[in-house]
């Protein structure tokens, strides 16, 4: 009787370590391609040049780790490559990084706002039908701006740093494996804005004691105005669908 006992004891704990673990830190991570189209025009002034942009796919990766220790935030790091190319007729002269473009000039540019956020946040709510997070983001935006005319060729460097508030809301739907969910990052100040939003739906591929999989399907949208940051004046929009998946251990 007695060994009968500890062997179903042993069984219990035995499947009950997994999810003990898991609720001591867990490990989210995943990856989304965005079909992203492209608005807008740069300048090292508030008189900003517009360029028709290409559409084009872009990628972003992202991994976070969350515990139980109430007082200490969690911790999620996101990597997004944004870049894109445009071209225009200029209609007057134009100067960018020292270098000067005359009337009629054919102008390609291209553009690289690759990313990384840094983002700490709390669970508000976790648990089967609602999650909800909050916090704040550092985004390093690290890239440049190219533009050129036959031989001539500018380019401008970016390197800066915006501070974000940071949500991520889902909502499950009861017995169907499918949710519907909500996030975004968001900053204004003085002259320069940054909204990054996007929504969509969720569906549960395989969920057990090991691993969760999930796949999403949903709609983004970056708006951004930047006003002298290293000396770039910029308004750009992205926006269109995109597509993920990730894991949790």
């Amino acid at each position: 009787m007695k060994k009968a006992s500890f062997l179903m004891l042993a069984a219990l704990l035995g499947q009950a370590a997994p999810a003990a673990a898991d609720t001591v830190l867990g490990i989210h991570a995943g990856v989304d391609y965005w079909a992203t189209g492209s608005e807008g025009g740069v300048a090292n002034n508030s008189n900003l040049q517009s360029f028709s942009f290409d559409d084009r796919g872009a990628q972003s990766y992202f991994v976070a780790l969350e515990h139980l220790v109430p007082v200490l935030p969690n911790v999620r790091l996101q990597y997004q490559n944004l870049k894109n190319r445009g071209d225009t007729t200029l209609a007057a002269d134009f100067r960018f990084a020292d270098v000067d473009f005359a009337v009629g000039s054919q102008l390609q540019t291209e553009l690289d706002l690759t990313h990384t956020d840094y983002i700490l946040y709390y669970e508000l709510l976790d648990n089967a039908l609602v999650e909800l997070d909050l916090g704040v983001a550092a985004k390093h935006l690290q890239g440049e701006v190219g533009i050129q005319a036959q031989s001539r060729r500018a380019l401008q460097d970016v390197s800066q740093w915006l501070p974000l508030l940071y949500l991520d809301a889902k909502v499950g739907l009861p017995g169907t494996g499918l949710d519907v969910f909500a996030s975004g990052q968001a900053t204004r100040f003085q002259d320069s804005h940054y909204y990054d939003v996007q929504a969509g739906i969720g569906y549960q591929l395989i969920d057990n004691l090991l691993v969760d999989v999930r796949l999403k399907l949903g709609y983004r949208a970056i708006d951004m105005q930047l006003d002298d940051l290293d000396n770039l004046y910029a308004e750009l929009k992205f926006n269109g669908v995109f597509a993920g998946i990730a894991v949790h251990f």
